[in-house]
């Protein structure tokens, strides 16, 4: 009995089918770093993705897993000699502080190329980074972000890390946002941005750069984390139980809510999200896309050993307000969305039971007229060190505590035009100023707006 071949043209397309399902499609992030701020929180940042993926610091993988490397193309292009470069442009105005990135654990990390440095500074001065300083340093910078963006096969976004108390962050991190909006309109901007603190205050002329800056997220940014150092200063001091925290110990709080909110695109999960999922869960009305940060478990390191934890332990301590990494309390307002991306080997049925639970509990802390708030992630694969965690993405109308405060202290000082010279020396228009202030007090009186709708309902 004759058997038929099949056609090779038919194995051929097989083999191309099975080989498509296989390889799982990329969906990369670029990493931008801006100013001092930025760069430091995103060189501890490096340091735990690396060690997520099974890097050493000088980019060659010695994991363990091979879900490490499923994935790893998301942050990382495959270099020559196994070795993986960071899709991550290094900017600042002064060569300070990327020299000591360059000479510190990860800095045989990243490309040489890819730190873009000035020699002035910024002087904390927003339109010396918006306009003068800045704007000359623009072109290398958006040199290198399209470089990366050729080497990637589809990308899901921007990663942007910078303050907004300083010049560089602020003006060069702002005007940066526009022209990569101008270039890649319909890829997600997610800005982490570290907001003046309300007591402790580095930086004399914080409330002008914060405002200016402010008026332009408002526009650029699709999804805001507002990070302050007071408030992950009191998570050192009174969680964590640290006598002296350093920058690091800080920087380190808010790398793990970074990792957080895109592991699902590195991992493995049941459920998935991603930057685009996220505001589209989370952003009701596209100006009020300012978002409260936080990380469950925190524990001191002394008590680590005598606790363990379940799905319930997390999801109380994430909704604490003590646990949450920007200087507002949701008490005093009215969640219109939440995100909770878990990690570790967990049950769904558990982790949405729990969920319906905490917003059954605390429903007056959420608004009436949208029914289901949470949305939820579960990925499979905990962060190092831990059996199981979760990443907190809160939109509270008390957001607008943040944005009041550093409005009033903006106030004060414009009133009596204090330090405006420095500004309009360097090409700005004082009319600037009037329509920042009102861009802002407009943001307010929307929070304030969802605020009391939800409280006469």
């Amino acid at each position: 009995m004759l058997v038929r071949k099949p056609h090779l043209f038919h194995t051929h397309i097989f083999h191309l089918i099975r080989r498509t399902v296989i390889t799982p499609s990329m969906r990369e992030i670029i990493y931008v770093q801006i100013g001092q701020c930025g760069n430091q929180m995103g060189a501890k940042f490096w340091e735990v993705i690396s060690d997520e993926h099974g890097l050493g610091a000088d980019g060659i993988y010695r994991g363990e897993s091979d879900l490490q490397m499923e994935r790893i193309y998301v942050y990382f292009t495959e270099a020559a000699a196994g070795r993986y470069v960071p899709r991550c442009v290094l900017a600042d105005l002064e060569p300070g502080c990327l020299d000591n990135i360059r000479a510190g654990p990860c800095g045989l990390l990243f490309k040489p190329e890819n730190f873009v440095v000035g020699s002035a500074g910024a002087g904390n001065n927003w339109a010396k980074g918006y306009y003068t300083d800045g704007a000359e340093m623009i072109e290398p910078i958006m040199e290198q972000i399209r470089r990366e963006c050729e080497m990637c096969e589809c990308i899901q976004g921007f990663q942007l890390i910078h303050s907004m108390g300083g010049g560089t962050g602020a003006g060069l991190g702002t005007l940066l946002m526009g022209k990569v909006r101008e270039e890649y309109p319909d890829r997600i901007m997610c800005t982490f941005s570290a907001y003046p603190s309300p007591k402790v205050s580095d930086v004399v002329v914080e409330p002008y750069n914060a405002t200016l800056a402010a008026n332009q997220l408002i526009d650029l940014a699709d999804e805001t984390f507002v990070i302050d150092n007071e408030a992950l200063y009191d998570i050192c001091y009174r969680t964590l139980k640290l006598v002296n925290p350093t920058y690091g110990d800080l920087n380190h709080l808010v790398s793990a809510t970074m990792s957080g909110v895109t592991t699902c695109l590195r991992f493995p999960g049941q459920l998935n999200a991603d930057l685009r999922k996220l505001g589209t869960n989370l952003i009701p009305f596209p100006r009020l896309h300012f978002f409260v940060p936080g990380f469950a478990p925190l524990t001191s390191r002394y008590s680590q050993a005598y606790r363990s934890y379940t799905v319930h332990d997390l999801t109380n301590q994430m909704f604490d307000a003590k646990n949450l990494m920007a200087a507002c309390d949701p008490r005093h307002g009215k969640y219109l969305t939440v995100a909770a991306m878990f990690r570790g080997r967990l049950s769904v049925k558990e982790v949405d039971e729990e969920m319906l639970n905490v917003q059954n509990k605390n429903s007056a802390n959420f608004v009436e007229w949208i029914p289901s708030n949470i949305k939820t992630a579960v990925c499979d694969i905990p962060p190092r060190g831990m059996k199981m965690a979760v990443t907190f993405i809160g939109n509270s109308t008390a957001m607008q505590d943040i944005f009041r405060r550093i409005g009033e202290q903006y106030t004060a000082m414009f009133r009596r035009k204090a330090f405006v010279h420095w500004y309009t020396a360097e090409g700005m228009d004082e009319g600037e100023f009037f329509e920042a202030e009102t861009n802002v007090n407009d943001l307010i009186n929307e929070y304030q707006q969802f605020q009391d709708s939800a409280e006469v309902q």
